[in-house]
């Protein structure tokens, strides 16, 4: 099989990624540029501090500034780059911001991906599209099994229900237009970590804040399970999917999980962190019920 995590596959490759600027576009955009491809990348400004300024991730790129709720932007941006591959990474991204914005993250989360996926259907030369989603995007049933690919979409909570929905878009259009041509693929990642994540509510960065403040760090959901990965574990599985390349029989009909087996307890990462083990921790006493599947933002 062709290795696609390499220099050889992307070398020269024409690549448009939205979503740049946060935390995994941004990962993305330097493991790209870094293998020979061509990056136009598509997003809002980014915000400080992030990857994208430590990284200088604008000198690699040909760096465009939009929003995906704007249709005729994309359009346009995405018309000029030529892409071959589309990666759609952009979203509003965090559980707890979604119950003050649900509006915004429909919005960003659902009609973005309408607006990107129409967008390609105009790119003649476009070859595959990889849309990023979350694990957050299956209907909670609280049974003990892992989530499979085939389960239903759903989701108790605005972003979570937006993810699940933006996994419809995508299966409405593979199916109604990307038959032929193109191929169009979702990809689901769980609780990524790694180093340029400023994000709030992120148990990690969360730790990390508490130690330069020299605080103690607030655990939100002590007991809850996290099927942890560090980031480049869940972009190589993209990068490497194989419906990233040339188009081929049955290729990107369906959803893929990228997970990790080794799942933890919040508090015993935290016990596990050198800054754990120096400033203690304390709960909030939101102590729900633990499940081997459970994905819910820390």
């Amino acid at each position: 099989m062709e290795d696609l995590v390499s220099d050889t596959f992307w070398r020269g490759r024409k690549v448009f990624l939205t979503g740049h600027t946060g935390f995994k576009g941004s990962w993305l955009a330097l493991w790209l540029t870094r293998m020979g491809a061509q990056v136009t990348g598509f997003a809002l400004p980014a915000e400080s501090p992030s990857l994208f300024e430590q990284a200088r991730v604008a000198e690699l790129v040909h760096h465009v500034e939009g929003d995906i709720r704007d249709l005729a932007a994309v359009e346009a941006a995405m018309a000029a780059a030529r892409p071959e591959v589309v990666f759609h990474l952009a979203a509003q991204p965090l559980v707890r911001l979604s119950y003050s914005t649900p509006v915004e993250t429909f919005a960003t989360n659902v009609q973005g991906t309408v607006h990107v996926l129409d967008a390609c259907r105009r790119v003649e030369s476009l070859k595959a599209i990889v849309c990023i989603t979350s694990d957050k995007c299956y209907e909670n049933r609280e049974t003990d099994r892992p989530y499979r690919e085939d389960d239903a979409m759903g989701g108790y909570d605005p972003y979570s229900a937006s993810k699940g929905a933006s996994e419809l878009v995508v299966a409405a259009y593979r199916r109604s237009f990307f038959q032929q041509g193109a191929k169009l693929a979702s990809v689901r990642a769980g609780n990524v970590i790694g180093g340029g994540d400023w994000a709030t509510d992120r148990l990690i960065p969360d730790l990390i804040r508490a130690l330069i403040a020299g605080e103690k760090p607030l655990i939100r959901s002590p007991e809850s399970i996290r099927p942890w990965q560090h980031v480049l574990e869940a972009l190589g599985g993209i990068s490497y999917d194989r419906r990233t390349s040339c188009p081929r029989p049955r290729l990107g009909r369906d959803g893929l999980e990228f997970r990790t087996s080794r799942r933890r307890y919040a508090t015993r990462a935290l016990d596990r962190s050198a800054y754990g083990k120096r400033l203690g921790g304390q709960s909030t006493g939101n102590r729900p019920k633990a499940h081997n599947h459970t994905r819910r933002s820390c």
